[in-house]
C-alpha cells in the first residue's frame, strides 16, 4: 500500500525519530555484546528493537526496511548458540544496522520511496547467516492422525 502524500508528510518525521531510537538501542545492545558475549538481556533487547522497527516500517509501507529488520531479528532469534556470538558475527550484525541507518537517510521524504536494490541487504544477510549458525530443522511430513498399532 502506498502512502498518500499528506499522510506521509505528517507521519514520516515521527517514524524517523522512532526508527533512529530503535536503531540506536540495537547498536547499544550490540556494543554491550562485544563486552559481555553471553548477555541474554542484550540479545533480547536487540531482537525486540528490530521487531519494533519492522512493525513501525510496516505501518508506513516501507517494505525494504521492515523485511530487512525482520530478517536480521529472525537470524538472531534462530541462532543455534545465541549466547556465543563471536567478533565476526557481531561485526556482520553491525554492518546490517549500519545499512539500515543509511537506508533511513535515503528514504525520499516527499514520497516515502527507497530507490535502491536489495543486493547489499542480500549480501549482508548471507554473511550473517554464515557467521551465526542457525538451529537446524529437519523436515518431517505431517504425521497421520491414525497411527498403526
Amino acid at each position: 500500500m502506498m502512502n498518500s502524500a499528506n499522510e506521509w508528510q505528517t507521519t514520516f518525521p515521527e517514524f524517523l525519530i522512532e526508527a533512529e531510537k530503535l536503531l540506536a538501542k540495537s547498536e547499544e545492545c550490540l556494543s554491550h555484546l562485544h563486552l559481555i558475549r553471553d548477555d541474554s538481556d542484550a540479545i533480547e533487547c536487540m531482537k525486540n528493537s528490530l521487531a519494533k522497527l519492522a512493525e513501525t516500517a510496516d505501518s508506513l509501507a516501507l517494505q525494504a526496511i521492515s523485511e530487512f529488520s525482520r530478517h536480521i531479528e529472525y537470524l538472531i532469534a534462530n541462532a543455534a548458540s545465541p549466547l556465543q556470538l563471536h567478533d565476526q558475527a557481531l561485526d556482520a550484525l553491525h554492518a546490517c544496522l549500519s545499512l539500515l541507518a543509511w537506508q533511513l537517510e535515503l528514504i525520499d521524504t516527499r514520497t516515502g520511496e527507497l530507490g535502491m536494490d536489495d543486493t547489499e541487504q542480500t549480501t549482508l544477510i548471507a554473511t550473517v547467516s554464515l557467521q551465526i549458525p542457525q538451529k537446524s530443522f529437519s523436515y518431517k511430513p505431517q504425521q497421520r492422525l491414525h497411527h498403526a498399532s
